[in-house]
């Protein structure tokens, strides 16, 4: 499917991608949203916390949310989309990774870029109600990469999941980390540092014989992280592995339900390959849509709904 065309024209100030992704990620609010949480035990004896919120009337529809890199199921990027499905129509479940909602997680291993066991059993999950009858995924960021991965990594899709929208999404994942590597991205780069050194430390004390303090203390950067941690706790070589193998570029050609990938040519977290032109042109189910700007999921709206919620709704409305 060709490029979709972008209607997207944010005011001055959102023209800006960084000022765009820090207003956003630190200053946005969402008031009005009730979710209650569910425990999920995993088949390998872990958890996983689910926050749903609800239509104003019973629905057969639901939204599954995967949040960002260190989100979690009330980042004003999640509970904004939750409002604006629960409005019309639909139930909203708020995922929160391994060791994301606010307690540490039982196991060495935690989420990753392409944890799609984790999904598979949290669909699985929800299926067993048969309460829903049309199932939607909408990403951003990691959980856009993990969603788009999950629907073309060749999975069984139950008849229930009927589509995607995965928004600012690190395609590829190497290139993704190279650009956070650059000085424009170091503060970002040095924020996700901090809270994912701070989980770490508590793994270590947890689990003294995986990991050493002097390991730790040599993650300098980003991919370093990937290197010590990421990697060798959830069975891949190195860094480099883990991206290859969990980029969902190399599967969206495989994808047989509508989704749509909605990537700023402003985002300072995206390389040139994580601009899937080529795989959406062969595709008819996948979507491309490249505003100008938008930063990295700093999409401005009227009324505090943004653009990225409102295109995901009309998009789940009309498949």
């Amino acid at each position: 499917m060709p490029v979709v065309p972008s209607s997207y024209r944010p005011p001055l100030f959102f023209r800006n991608g960084h000022l765009a992704t820090i207003h956003h990620g630190l200053f946005r609010r969402v008031h009005g949203v009730s979710q209650t949480r569910e425990r999920l035990t995993l088949s390998d004896g872990d958890f996983i916390d689910l926050d749903w919120s609800h239509a104003r009337q019973p629905s057969t529809k639901l939204v599954v949310l995967l949040h960002g890199l260190e989100g979690d199921g009330q980042r004003p990027y999640i509970t904004g989309s939750a409002k604006l499905f629960n409005a019309n129509g639909f139930d909203t479940c708020a995922v929160n990774y391994r060791g994301c909602s606010g307690e540490p997680n039982l196991k060495y291993c935690s989420y990753h870029s392409g944890a799609t066991a984790d999904l598979i059993e949290i669909l699985d999950h929800v299926l067993e109600s048969k309460r829903y009858t049309s199932i939607y995924l909408n990403g951003f960021s990691l959980g856009g990469n993990l969603a788009l991965k999950f629907l073309g990594e060749g999975n069984k899709l139950p008849a229930e999941i009927k589509g995607a929208v995965a928004v600012s999404v690190p395609c590829n994942l190497h290139s993704s980390c190279k650009k956070l590597l650059t000085f424009e991205n170091v503060l970002y780069a040095r924020r996700f540092k901090r809270h994912l050194l701070a989980k770490l430390w508590q793994k270590q004390q947890l689990f003294p014989q995986l990991i050493s303090k002097q390991d730790i203390k040599s993650i300098k950067t980003l991919k370093d992280f990937d290197d010590v941690y990421t990697s060798k706790a959830h069975n891949f070589k190195d860094a480099l592995d883990y991206y290859e193998q969990c980029s969902s570029l190399q599967f969206l050609n495989a994808i047989k339900i509508p989704s749509l990938i909605i990537n700023a040519e402003d985002d300072s977290f995206l390389g040139p390959e994580c601009f899937p032109h080529a795989e959406s042109d062969k595709n008819p189910n996948l979507y491309l849509e490249v505003p100008k700007y938008g930063g990295h999921v700093g999409f401005w709206g009227k009324n505090n709904i943004t653009y990225t919620e409102k295109r995901a709704l009309e998009f789940f409305q009309t498949i």
